[in-house]
């Protein structure tokens, strides 16, 4: 049986406008991906070190700077859940694009229902995911915006407790709710063994990301909800032995996705993998994470450190992506 027949699908973590008109139709034509994902530091990069954009910030000049970002994002958003229209109509477990909300809202109820639902009717298209962090707000908001039939994201998951909590409010909205949604639990993976790596005696190197994503995997599973699936995120690696597309394989799961770099994409060989596949138990991932006390690790203050930076890194990102904006509208 196929990866696709078990539903693990690849999508593509990664959006830029020229992209997006060339080498991101060819890999959905080739079957490759079925789906993409962006976030405030991938807007904040491809904005930045591509011409493209320079003219499209000259021409809403008379904006205010947000503004021209949403336009230009909005933009490249709606390209996507175009191009990924065929692969909603198809299945509508993949096809998606998402859209994080203004990362500075993450610890606000009420600013994150009122942008999420804003972008959700601007943006008007049924393939449409909004991303909203993990955090004990976001969590909440989760719930309101499924009821009003917004696809979720919710993003910034460390924690087995974390992707419990998003997956019990989603599976309860949707319960409450007559507008049909599909959810995703974006569980973060590789940031785990950049910072432990170094710390890791007895216990084995370039492990503790995958085995705690897997832990989280099993609690999402628990719901049995077939229209909420983990999607393993952050999966580029930094470690130059490690293969490309090292931490698609180590996660190759029925009912998931994995959001990966392209570079990581185009090292995976799709068709010289079948499932099932040996999945660590969830037991044994229980005791993988209980033996870290013997290197000093502590998974729980980890996470919670790792939530903090993930939140950290992405209002940077975005305040650097209006710095650079507001200085080439004025340039």
């Amino acid at each position: 049986m196929s990866l696709k027949q078990q539903n693990f699908t690849i999508w593509c973590d990664f959006i830029e406008n020229s992209f997006l008109q060339d080498e991101f139709i060819s890999l959905i034509k080739s079957g490759t991906i079925h789906g993409a994902t962006s976030n405030p530091t991938i807007f904040a990069n491809s904005i930045q070190n591509s011409d493209i954009y320079k003219s499209k910030i000259k021409a809403l000049k008379h904006h205010n700077t947000k503004d021209i970002y949403e336009a230009i994002a909005i933009e490249d958003i709606k390209l996507s859940a175009k191009l990924l229209y065929s692969l909603y109509q198809q299945d509508q477990n993949d096809g998606y694009i998402s859209l994080e909300i203004d990362p500075n809202f993450c610890n606000d109820i009420t600013a994150t229902i009122n942008e999420a639902t804003r972008l959700h009717e601007i943006i008007n298209e049924p393939n449409l995911m909004i991303k909203v962090p993990a955090t004990p707000s976001g969590i909440e908001a989760m719930k309101l915006l499924t009821t009003r039939g917004i696809n979720i994201n919710a993003t910034l998951v460390f924690s087995p407790i974390q992707a419990k909590k998003c997956a019990k409010a989603i599976c309860e909205a949707m319960a409450k709710s007559d507008k049909p949604t599909k959810a995703v639990i974006s569980v973060f993976v590789s940031r785990f063994d950049r910072v432990c790596n170094d710390m890791c005696v007895a216990t084995p190197k370039d492990n503790i990301g995958a085995i705690n994503a897997t832990k989280c995997y099993f609690e999402v599973q628990k719901f049995d909800n077939k229209h909420i699936r983990t999607l393993f995120a952050s999966t580029g690696v930094k470690q130059e032995y490690l293969s490309k597309d090292y931490y698609i394989q180590k996660l190759l799961y029925p009912h998931s996705i994995n959001t990966a770099p392209l570079e990581a994409i185009n090292s995976f060989d799709l068709d010289n993998f079948k499932l099932p596949l040996d999945i660590i138990s969830e037991n044994e991932c229980d005791r993988f994470i209980n033996n870290l006390e013997t290197d000093n690790i502590d998974i729980n203050k980890l996470s919670e450190m790792l939530l903090k930076n993930g939140l950290d890194d992405f209002k940077n990102s975005f305040e650097q992506l209006l710095n650079f904006i507001n200085k080439e509208k004025d340039g």
